[in-house]
């Protein structure tokens, strides 16, 4: 675990969107990542995949991981 450094505007962002959606702002701000990161090694995959592929894996396996991602295991 570490810290990172975000803008104000990044975090108000962050806090507005974690109060609409339920989640901590840790909890919005890993989503982010996540979508951020699955959307950069498959460009090929709109938003809506990317969720559906989230849920299907988070069923299945409990998560997703950096490796699956990189080695472009969202398309199982």
């Amino acid at each position: 675990m570490g810290i990172v450094k975000i803008s104000d505007q990044m975090h108000e962002n962050l806090r507005v969107a974690s109060t609409a959606l339920n989640r901590s702002i840790n909890a919005q701000a890993e989503h982010w990542l996540r979508i951020g990161l699955l959307a950069e090694t498959n460009p090929d995959l709109r938003y809506s995949d990317i969720c559906q592929m989230l849920m299907r894996t988070a069923a299945n396996e409990g998560g997703l991981t950096l490796a699956d991602a990189m080695a472009g295991g969202v398309h199982a």
